[in-house]
């Protein structure tokens, strides 16, 4: 079975808009300077493609800057703090641990 989505798809007005159920796959839009807080997904590994636009995030306690085009994998039990230093897209994967 193949689905079909397009960001054009989702409401625009929602931060965090799913685009699948599973694996949870969502859409991030954040205005300039609104914040993820502080937070983990323990259950997951994921992974985090910056569509447009730019993130500075903390993960582990590590800072990090990432930006358009970009692609990130991380362990789920690192918490992550995420900031838009611009309007910026993002879609987070969440995939289940085996």
């Amino acid at each position: 079975m193949v689905t079909r989505r397009t960001l054009a798809d989702l409401d625009g007005d929602e931060r965090h808009a799913t685009v699948f159920d599973d694996p949870r796959t969502v859409r991030l839009a954040l205005s300039a300077g609104e914040s993820v807080p502080p937070h983990s997904h323990p259950e997951a590994v994921v992974l985090l493609h910056v569509l447009d636009g730019s993130l500075d995030a903390t993960i582990g306690g590590d800072p990090y800057a990432f930006r358009a085009g970009e692609l990130v994998r991380f362990d789920g039990f690192e918490e992550i703090a995420l900031t838009a230093t611009v309007d910026t897209t993002a879609i987070v994967v969440l995939t289940p641990r085996p």
